[in-house]
């Protein structure tokens, strides 16, 4: 038996529907969901959208605040948030990703269909969030995911929302994949470890290992690896032979500072690499280089990881090496724009890449 709370509120006409006493609700069939929040206990959904009231439910319905309920009168130019839901995902869906489930409380959630690099078209998720009564949110652009985790989520602000805001949100993102999933191919790498002082036996090599880690990280094979003193011509031998045993990427590291030996970036140059951008806005690795060497009808990219590739956990190889296996062009720009967010904080725990590192 529930108590009469003494509430008198009377129907009234709202947008879309209209709202009736819970006490006259009986018989009824709910238009949303209802949430219950018990702190620390429980937050979820109370009633699903399409129950039917009972009498039981009324008590239940008042402790959660609710003394009316929305019931839905939809106009030719309305639609429901659920229908809204699923036009507003598969309009921002690019390839590699797809929905999890039908929406919850109005909203759908967008997942990887495939492990890979997430892109997100910035811009027009800019777009068609400044439309209003639609929103979608998502991870961070170049996040790695695995296959399954919950990338993005959209939905329609309103329980019942215009058909021509939801056209024009459709139309905002009509010519770009907002959120895709790309799939990363498996590296066959060459790498050529540069320094005299290396070559020459005087220290130890600290980056072979570093370099070996992170390509079998991605699924994917050392196929020659070479030591090569500060000598350009003896380092534009070791590339061309890589070359030749049909690697697909070039690494080299070392050699990419200022100093007289260092002559990595020239040899790399020798061997007609095109687009080869010197230096960037990242620490560590603002002396970081890429290029890309066409060669027999395919393009070998070319990565030059200077000496703090060594002595850092994380650095700008590993903001770029995903991008580069997603088949993406990196030059000037690309570089620059990671300026914003480039500064490691060089963490007691690395927590990379859940961290604002690269974002």
């Amino acid at each position: 038996m529930c108590d009469d709370l003494g509430f008198d509120i009377g129907s009234s006409d709202m947008t879309g529907g209209k709202a009736i006493p819970v006490a006259d609700a009986v018989g009824a069939v709910l238009a949303h969901d209802i949430t219950e929040i018990r702190p620390g206990e429980f937050k979820g959904r109370a009633f699903k959208k399409g129950h039917i009231i009972r009498q039981e439910d009324v008590c239940h319905l008042r402790r959660l605040g609710k003394e009316r309920l929305f019931i839905l009168e939809i106009a030719p130019d309305e639609m429901h948030e659920d229908e809204a839901a699923h036009i507003l995902a598969a309009a921002l869906m690019g390839e590699g990703v797809t929905i999890e489930g039908g929406p919850i409380e109005g909203k759908i959630n967008i997942i990887a269909a495939r492990d890979g690099l997430l892109k997100v078209d910035k811009e027009a998720l800019l777009a068609f969030n400044m439309l209003g009564d639609v929103m979608c949110a998502a991870l961070h652009d170049n996040t790695l995911v695995k296959k399954g985790r919950v990338v993005a989520g959209t939905r329609a602000i309103p329980l019942v929302i215009k058909r021509k805001t939801v056209l024009d949100a459709v139309s905002a993102v009509s010519s770009s994949a907002v959120i895709e999933v790309k799939q990363l191919r498996k590296p066959r790498a060459g790498v050529v470890i540069t320094g005299s002082e290396v070559y020459h036996g005087k220290i130890k090599d600290a980056f072979a290992p570093v370099i070996r880690k992170k390509v079998e990280e991605f699924g994917g094979e050392i196929v020659g690896l070479y030591y090569a003193p500060d000598d350009v011509a003896y380092i534009t031998k070791r590339l061309e032979e890589l070359i030749e045993a049909g690697v697909d990427l070039l690494v080299t590291t070392g050699g990419m500072s200022v100093d007289p030996d260092d002559v990595t970036r020239f040899a790399i140059r020798q061997i007609g690499a095109k687009d080869i951008t010197y230096g960037s806005a990242v620490l560590p690795g603002a002396m970081f280089l890429v290029a890309n060497l066409e060669r027999n009808g395919r393009t070998i990219p070319v990565l030059g990881i200077p000496a703090c590739g060594m002595y850092h956990n994380i650095t700008i190889f590993d903001l770029i090496f995903p991008r580069i296996l997603a088949e993406e062009k990196i030059g000037r720009r690309e570089l620059a724009e990671l300026g914003h967010g480039g500064l490691c904080l060089h963490c007691k725990e690395c927590r990379y890449p859940e961290c604002p590192f690269g974002k």
